[in-house]
């Protein structure tokens, strides 16, 4: 098929639109500056073509790559042929995150997700599947029991998990970190059932609070099929969280003889998670009464460490997207537009999303 032939699929048009965070109005603006002012394009233009109701192909197609910086091809694509608008999405995030903001996100992760498949396809890796069960919750089985089994199926050593990332990569999930551009979320997930489960992770959030958002996304996508209630399904991961970065069983004993700031900054440490969490797990294994509860957060806070913890944790970061970039480029020789190409994006997007970090690792994490 050639340029003239490529014809512009309205759900890809809104959804990229969305994943650049730009208004209808912003677009029109864009491509009306994109033609050198030979062509003016309106809001309603922009609102006609995300609804079908009007094509867009040729030199207008070539105008709305432009204002949205994708390839053309990319915008062509259907949605959810791609899969990439299927699934249950889950997040962690403040509730002072704007609606606006959050489809932003939304939209980034599908893309993501057509990204990774559109390498690993160019790739050849090997079919594999992945080790992420489901759990289905009820009055004998609870968040921290899915927890306890995913452990005991991953064969996980007691104690801390020394890389949260790096198990769930190694059960065949894909796990992408990105700066967000908010620092009101922390973390997103996607998984219909049938394609790999991903991972979008905030850049920004600290190291041990980017480890509880990870395990808490995992809880989602083992316990959350269907919606349900949020408020609900948030305190299941939450506690799901809990107990598979700090099992009741191996934490217990760490609570005994008071909690002060200095034993939590101690257990921060070792466990790679925030104060603010071990002082709850504390709470919830019935290690320290309210008013101990109560007394080491207004210490907390009158410290300032509600916004900003002593004991830096170095962050995790994902591997397998590194060593499939490193499959394209060494193993099958890919240049970077080829490579770009292969994952819709234009070649300076590609280079500084996805060539940035240091991809330094054997090719084996690929075919865990």
């Amino acid at each position: 098929m050639t340029s003239g032939d490529l014809q512009a699929h309205p759900g890809m048009l809104a959804l990229a639109r969305e994943s650049r965070g730009m208004t209808q109005t912003g677009v029109a603006d864009a491509m009306t500056k994109a033609s050198g002012g030979a062509a003016v394009v309106s809001q309603g233009y922009v609102s006609r073509a995300e609804a079908g109701r009007l094509a867009v192909g040729e030199d207008r197609l070539v105008l709305y790559a432009a204002a949205l910086g994708y390839p053309p091809e990319l915008l062509c694509a259907d949605p959810q042929v791609g899969g990439v608008g299927v699934g249950l999405i889950h997040h962690r995030k403040r509730a002072s995150l704007s609606a606006s903001a959050l489809r932003r996100i939304h939209a980034e992760l599908a893309l993501v997700r057509l990204q990774v498949a559109g390498m690993a396809g160019a790739a050849a890796l090997p079919e594999k599947g992945h080790r992420v069960p489901r759990v289905d919750l009820d009055d004998l089985t609870t968040a921290r029991d899915a927890a306890r089994q995913v452990r005991r199926e991953w064969s996980l050593p007691a104690g801390p998990v020394a890389d949260v990332i790096g198990s769930i990569e190694a059960a065949g999930c894909w796990v992408v970190v990105r700066d967000l551009g908010s620092k009101l979320l922390d973390a997103v997930s996607q998984w219909d059932g049938r394609q790999m489960p991903l991972m979008l992770v905030n850049g920004l959030a600290p190291g041990d609070r980017c480890r509880f958002s990870v395990a808490h996304e995992l809880g989602h996508l083992v316990m959350h099929t269907e919606p349900g209630t949020a408020g609900e399904q948030e305190k299941q991961a939450d506690a799901f969280a809990s107990e598979f970065l700090m099992p009741a069983a191996d934490i217990r004993q760490a609570f005994t003889g008071g909690v002060d700031l200095a034993r939590l900054a101690e257990l921060k440490r070792t466990w790679r998670v925030s104060m603010s969490a071990l002082l709850r797990r504390a709470v919830d294994l019935n290690a320290l009464s309210d008013w101990q509860y109560r007394t080491v957060v207004v210490e907390m806070s009158a410290l300032g460490y509600r916004s900003a913890e002593p004991v830096v944790i170095p962050p995790e970061r994902p591997r397998r997207v590194d060593a499939l970039v490193d499959v394209l480029m060494s193993d099958r020789g890919l240049d970077l537009d080829r490579a770009a190409s292969c994952a819709h994006l234009l070649p300076e997007d590609f280079e500084r999303l996805y060539m940035a970090g240091d991809r330094s690792l054997s090719h084996a994490l690929l075919r865990r």
